[in-house]
């Protein structure tokens, strides 16, 4: 089962920032889905370092767009993307700590809402505003 359902309220009207959109998402599904059937810890482990990967790097390019362009809400964009980094560390200390015994629902809860959030609102009005520069 899937934890985060991709909508069209996330679609930011720009393919390529869609696609790598779906894909995190793909990914979070997949650690998450994972988490809950049992693979080995050090898999799972990975599987949450990727995401930190990917979404740090996507987070990179879209705030190299925005400085490039002067987004005006540059800052608070900025910070939301910290929060969500953050929120994933402490999932993967939690998890390599063996203090994981919650860890799944927090894990998919607080990524769900955050991605229905900062999608339908944040991505979408960046996109508007500077368009498809990453």
């Amino acid at each position: 089962m899937a934890i985060i359902q991709w909508r069209n309220e996330y679609r930011t009207g720009h393919p390529a920032v869609d696609h790598e959109h779906e894909q995190l998402i793909g990914e979070i599904n997949s650690v998450y889905q994972n988490m809950r059937d049992g693979p080995p810890e050090d898999e799972t482990l990975r599987g949450l370092g990727e995401i930190y990967a990917h979404i740090s790097a996507h987070f990179a390019l879209e705030e190299v767009a925005m400085r490039k362009q002067r987004y005006d809400d540059y800052e608070p964009h900025k910070e939301d993307h910290e929060n969500l980094l953050d929120q994933i560390r402490d999932i993967m200390d939690a998890y390599e700590a063996g203090v994981f015994a919650n860890q799944r629902d927090a894990f998919g809860a607080n990524l769900e809402a955050w991605f229905t959030r900062h999608f339908g609102t944040m991505d979408a009005r960046l996109h508007k505003i500077i368009g498809d520069d990453h």
